[in-house]
């Protein structure tokens, strides 16, 4: 006879990887052309002046400068891109 019960597997112990989302750049840093502002699912951010959104609704920087964020009277957030002066 057998000493040891005979055991099943276990239905748990797989997990999916993370995505790594949210905000990459914050309010007052600045960021250069095609820099990833936001990683999100949907839009939790929309896209304001100087900046774009991607396809996966990645927020990007258009232009060179300082990431601010503001909300509108619909309580959206909007992610902005102030451009630095250019020195001429």
């Amino acid at each position: 006879m057998a000493h040891k019960k005979g055991v099943g597997s276990t239905d748990n112990g797989r997990d999916s990887k993370s995505k790594r989302l949210g905000v990459k750049l914050f309010g007052g840093q600045t960021a250069q052309a095609g820099n990833i502002i936001i990683r999100q699912r949907g839009t939790k951010y929309h896209p304001g002046e100087n900046v774009y959104m991607g396809k996966d609704f990645t927020i990007h920087a258009k232009v060179d400068g300082k990431v601010s964020f503001r909300k509108s009277r619909l309580n959206r957030m909007f992610v902005s891109i102030d451009p630095v002066a250019e020195n001429a």
